[in-house]
């Protein structure tokens, strides 16, 4: 599967599919992209877990924000990655060590490291 593009129908295919959502990298700045998805997501009736360690115990659009990944209340279906490729690998080794594993692990535009792919 090409991971560079995917056709609406796959993504919405995805999106119906999940319920909730960790955000690795939430920012409470209003003018960051992982901010106008949190509000996004909340607006369309997702349960989002911010995951930010600089922010974790503070709210951002209500909702709290943890950690790390384990320090996350429930199961979650998606995790939603806004940190920079070099990241990924140390978060992937987070969301596998997670019970249940997520249905889903989504990386944002701009954001790809090919060997965490395989790996998930």
């Amino acid at each position: 599967m090409n991971h560079d593009s995917y056709d609406n129908t796959y993504i919405a295919g995805i999106l119906n599919s999940v319920k909730t959502v960790a955000m690795v990298g939430a920012s409470p700045n209003d003018v960051r992209p992982s901010f106008f998805v949190l509000k996004y997501l909340l607006a369309k009736g997702f349960s989002v877990f911010p995951i930010n360690p600089g922010h974790a115990g503070k709210e951002i659009l209500g909702r709290t924000v943890y950690a790390s990944l384990a320090d996350v209340p429930q199961p979650v279906d998606m995790v939603d990655i806004f940190r920079g490729s070099v990241a990924v690998p140390g978060i992937l080794d987070q969301i596998l060590r997670l019970d249940p594993l997520p249905k889903v692990v989504w990386m944002q535009l701009g954001v790809r490291n090919d060997e965490a792919a395989v790996r998930a």
